[in-house]
């Protein structure tokens, strides 16, 4: 059976004894190959800016209703305190999805689609079976990690309230952000930033209705985004086993086999690393700013949080958009088309990077009151810790270039280096160090991310500048031979 898939690729279905035997054969017309690489990059990468942009509005839709439906600051800094548990959860499903995706893209580009597949449907399963794991855990031990991470009495209630509906859709946030990636990796980004902009919409109607009309507040702003999820996981899953994707979730392919996912899981673990140690960080800048600040403090860093991931988020979508071309083309041997594509994605991303610290430099308080305008001193005390948090902000562009680019050439070792390097090696024992030497105990505390990010960036520009010239001059395949 000869069918068009996208108009892009060919997909010939044979019929043998043990089953179905698919075998993708790219055509003249294989854009991820042929198309020039700015032209495609835009075309990419825009619905990845976009689908990251409007993911993060799941989280803070809720703050921003949240803070305005108690001005007392309470029920904010309660969700802020949830938010390391959330971001545990979502680092498991990026550990499959950012590691599973790239491994299936550079498979594809070695015309090896086969197993390509096989990699979507053992990822998959890791899914499940991690959403059922992290569900019991949460469930039993929810309340002590909570106080463990920065929560006080007063603010321990409306983070078990949200905590608790929340963990009804682990299945559908692991789904969701796990699976969404291989729709990307295969040129799919249209599709991609659907499946988002779906969940994104039904939780920005259904926040106020639960929040202030049936007065559940925390409790309706989880409500809300259990089901966004759902409907996101859903649309994911139907995509994934339909017509028009070339790489299919199949029964045969869900059986959890060493070859194929641990070399998904070593991809993974720097993205996992990156991801994870944000919810360890939490924890630490939540106790310590709780020892010299307070809970005004905390409020803060949970409004500064939310800004530097939203002001990140469209580098990540970038780096996205330019996954699967990096990650094809290497896995085919086209390196001058590699290199080409991370080009592009430096310069974008430096640009980009600039202008929005260059915007919070100037005007943070309008940042902060999209989150609470009825506590000045709230108001007060996040506007001048975001300008010291965001210092260095103009150069994070260049960290996350370089650090997606080794994950998309399959390089793992030094992605998982560089994930260690700037979170658990510099920022974590900064967080403790820093305030010995300052009077102002919590603004050292907010010093350390500046400090860390210098120090980071530094590191990867010089690791980056010797091993990407590398790969490409010797064609060598990362971690993957």
């Amino acid at each position: 059976m000869l069918k068009m898939c996208y108009n892009r690729c060919y997909i010939i279905t044979f019929s043998t004894k043990k089953g179905y035997y698919r075998h993708v054969m790219n055509s003249d017309r294989n854009f991820l190959a042929t198309e020039p690489v700015g032209k495609l990059f835009r075309k990419l990468a825009l619905p990845t800016v976009v689908a990251q942009l409007v993911n993060l509005l799941y989280n803070m839709v809720d703050r921003i209703y949240i803070g305005h439906y108690d001005p007392t600051g309470v029920s904010l800094t309660g969700v802020g305190v949830c938010m390391p548990i959330l971001i545990a959860v979502s680092s498991f499903a990026i550990l499959i999805g950012a590691g599973g995706a790239p491994r299936a893209s550079i498979l594809l580009g070695q015309r090896k689609p086969e197993q390509a597949e096989r990699t979507l449907g053992n990822c998959a399963t890791m899914l499940a079976l991690l959403s059922i794991t992290l569900t019991a855990f949460l469930a039993l031990f929810g309340q002590p990690l909570l106080m463990a991470f920065g929560a006080s009495p007063e603010t321990v209630e409306p983070a078990l309230e949200y905590l608790n509906i929340y963990l009804l859709g682990t299945i559908c946030v692991q789904m969701t952000i796990g699976l969404n990636p291989f729709i990307s990796a295969q040129g799919f980004t249209k599709i991609s930033m659907i499946s988002v902009l779906l969940g994104a919409g039904i939780n920005i109607v259904l926040d106020p209705v639960f929040i202030f009309l049936f007065d559940m507040g925390v409790r309706g702003a989880a409500l809300a985004t259990v089901l966004a999820q759902t409907a996101s996981a859903a649309w994911i899953v139907l995509f994934l086993i339909g017509k028009k994707t070339f790489l299919k979730i199949r029964r045969e392919n869900l059986r959890l086999a060493p070859p194929v996912i641990l070399p998904c899981l070593a991809l993974g673990v720097s993205p996992f690393i990156m991801q994870f140690t944000e919810s360890v960080l939490s924890v630490c800048f939540n106790t310590s700013l709780l020892k010299y600040g307070g809970d005004i403090a905390v409020g803060s860093m949970t409004v500064l949080s939310t800004l530097m991931q939203f002001c990140m988020m469209p580098v990540s979508g970038l780096c996205q958009g330019a996954q699967p071309i990096t990650s094809y083309n290497f896995g085919a041997g086209n390196y001058d088309r590699v290199r080409q594509s991370f080009g592009v994605l430096i310069r974008t991303c430096i640009v980009y990077s600039v202008a929005i610290w260059t915007i919070v430099m100037i005007a943070p308080g309008i940042f902060v009151r999209l989150f609470n305008n009825g506590n000045p001193e709230l108001i007060a005390y996040a506007s001048w810790s975001l300008r010291i948090y965001a210092a260095l902000l103009f150069l994070m562009g260049i960290q996350t270039a370089c650090q997606q680019t080794f994950i998309a050439i399959g390089n793992a070792k030094t992605s998982f280096f560089l994930a260690c390097l700037r979170k658990l090696i510099l920022l974590i024992p900064l967080i403790y160090i820093l305030p010995i030497f300052f009077e102002d105990k919590a603004f050292a505390v907010f010093l350390a991310e500046p400090v860390a990010d210098f120090f980071a960036v530094a590191t990867t520009v010089f690791l980056f500048s010797k091993q990407f010239r590398s790969a490409l001059s010797g064609g060598e395949k990362g971690d993957l031979e």
